[in-house]
């Protein structure tokens, strides 16, 4: 088949077509943002998606990736405010947000970043003394999220973190604040074991305060109940003693006979028990023991009814001095 002038035409015309319609469409994938350049000058960016530009007259400028991006900070040695050389190394988080900005307001972009952060975490670290860098690192990532985000709006990025991931001192620095912590603890355990000691005798005395007042109200409530009883006891006796005084006045010879009779045994039962004397010679007539015995007896059938009787005329006895001996010393002399 030969082919015509007109028909080499045509295909040529149609592979044009097809050429020219491939070098006009543009996919942008996602997270993507492309820079369009007619002549050599800016005009517009692309979004995400299926684009079409003119041919052999615009073309694409710079391929922006918009999405998250880590930056690594690599290790740097920093001086202290307290003369301190510190290793440190951070992390920074940046994002595009405007593609034109960043592709045309600065050259190699990373290494703007990268370095800017490197020079202000310098600035800001050395302006702190270590024990602020050791105790207040989140003060120092927002102090160096603000600084590298003011300097790097211009060029459209957005420093979303700086995140210090490492701070190290020297070893023997390491060494001394391990010291200085371990002393610091030991102090504060003195304290706490000087305070419980303080404690304890506080709460002892106290104890001991209330033990006194207590005993003391103790004492004086019995002190209180014996004086009643006393008076009580007192008011019986005087009772008693005004009865029998009645029934003297009166006449009444037993009453006379009981009141002597229960003095006599009393008087008796107490020499008897005496814990200091072991044998008490003294006078006893125990014949008129014996009689006011008999009285008593006497005044108990006239209570109880019964005729009374006089009382039998009652022997008249020499006094003699009998021993009182004690019951347990008797028993030993009896036995053979």
């Amino acid at each position: 088949m030969v082919l015509s002038g007109f028909d080499i035409v045509v295909i040529a015309l149609v592979i044009f077509v097809i050429l020219v319609l491939f070098a006009g469409i543009k996919t942008v994938p996602q997270g993507y943002r492309y820079t369009i350049e007619r002549f050599g000058r800016y005009t517009r960016t692309l979004e995400p998606g299926l684009n079409l530009i003119t041919p052999f007259i615009e073309r694409v400028g710079a391929r922006m990736n918009v999405m998250e991006q880590v930056l690594n900070v690599p290790t740097q040695e920093v001086i202290t405010k307290d003369n301190a050389s510190i290793s440190t190394d951070a992390v920074a988080f940046y994002q595009v947000l405007n593609a034109a900005e960043a592709a045309y307001q600065v050259a190699h972009l990373e290494n703007a970043i990268l370095n800017l952060t490197m020079t202000n975490i310098r600035t800001v670290m050395g302006s702190m003394d270590l024990d602020e860098l050791l105790s207040n690192r989140d003060a120092i990532n927002d102090r160096l999220l603000r600084v590298v985000d003011d300097a790097v709006q211009p060029w459209g990025i957005k420093v979303t973190r700086v995140e210090i991931k490492d701070i190290q001192p020297p070893r023997d620095l390491v060494d001394a604040m391990a010291r200085q912590m371990k002393a610091e603890r030991e102090k504060r355990a003195q304290v706490l074991e000087a305070e419980g000691s303080r404690n304890a005798q506080i709460l002892r005395a106290e104890g001991a305060k209330q033990s006194a007042i207590l005993q003391a109200e103790g004492q004086r409530e019995a002190a209180f109940r014996n004086a009643e009883a006393r008076e009580r006891l007192a008011e019986a006796e005087a009772k008693a003693t005004k009865m029998v005084s009645e029934a003297i006045a009166s006449g009444n010879l037993q009453a006379i006979n009981y009141f002597v009779a229960q003095k006599y045994t009393e008087a008796l039962a107490s020499i008897g028990t005496a814990g200091n004397s072991k044998v008490v010679l003294m006078p006893v007539e125990a014949s008129s023991l014996i009689g006011s015995l008999g009285g008593i007896g006497a005044i108990a059938k006239e209570v109880f009814g019964d005729n009374p009787t006089p009382p039998a005329p009652r022997p008249q006895s020499t006094p003699r001095t009998t021993p009182a001996v004690n019951p347990l010393t008797r028993q030993r002399s009896d036995e053979p």
